[in-house]
């Protein structure tokens, strides 16, 4: 065997999982929202940074033939491209469910008897979903395995306590929806726990805290500048350490 061929097919070998990793990211970011959502008096803008060249988070917000409009944050267990994997398998399975316009606790249910039936050992996803009905401007959410939401309204911020299994773990998993009447100028923050998380040199989290510090400081912003001051914020908290987990965020704004 010539040996000296080897560390030119290791190169090569390398460059091509960097190319499909860049591929991998590329279509990763498709999955996506391109945009801003802004209608019937709401914006919701996003924020997605993976701590790999893929993640595990994902989410999405869209308006539904009903006129909702709806929105789902999400976490996968693990990291990098085999977390992606199992994230894309989330998202399909749930743009296969949520566009019929169901119900938020049907939503998770038929997510979680999907994922299970499955069976990837050691998988599962922490998931927000919402739907929002901008004619009476009740917000309907349910949560499994996630931090929040953040409720915003003026400087004043709450986290709301919604309990739930995430889905793909147990077939008995129930939901309970969580409804929010909505007023002009209230907003909420979807949010990943890899921001509220994170840590700086000295070994401290951010915390909430620090999520509603910034919210508050920037209170009255657009949702793409306070999304903005908060991933630099959380950046500079965690200067000179690594970045351990993915780190997505959802803010939903009402304007009345």
């Amino acid at each position: 065997m010539d040996t000296a061929l080897l560390p030119l097919d290791l190169r090569s070998i390398e460059k091509l999982r960097e190319q499909e990793l860049e591929e991998a990211r590329v279509i990763q970011n498709v999955m996506l929202p391109a945009h801003p959502l802004r209608l019937c008096g709401v914006t919701i803008s996003h924020e997605f940074q993976p701590v790999m060249e893929v993640g595990g988070d994902y989410l999405d917000y869209f308006k539904l033939s009903d006129d909702t409009i709806g929105l789902y944050v999400g976490d996968v267990s693990g990291k990098g491209l085999p977390a992606a994997l199992y994230a894309a398998l989330a998202v399909g399975t749930l743009r296969g469910i949520h566009k019929t316009g169901m119900e938020p606790e049907r939503v998770l249910s038929l997510l979680n008897e999907r994922l299970l039936l499955r069976g990837i050992p050691g998988r599962h996803s922490a998931i927000q979903y919402a739907l929002f009905h901008p004619a009476t401007a009740r917000m309907r959410i349910v949560s499994a395995g996630m931090p929040g939401p953040l409720l915003l309204r003026g400087e004043d911020s709450r986290m709301l306590q919604i309990a739930g299994l995430p889905p793909g773990l147990f077939s008995t998993a129930t939901y309970d929806e969580l409804s929010l009447q909505l007023e002009p100028g209230d907003s909420l923050l979807f949010f990943t726990d890899g921001l509220s998380d994170a840590r700086n040199i000295h070994d401290h989290e951010f915390g909430v805290e620090g999520i509603q510090d910034v919210c508050r400081r920037h209170a009255g912003e657009s949702p793409l500048s306070l999304l903005g001051h908060l991933f630099s914020t959380i950046q500079d908290f965690t200067i000179n350490c690594k970045q351990w987990d993915d780190m997505t965020a959802a803010y939903f704004h009402f304007a009345g």
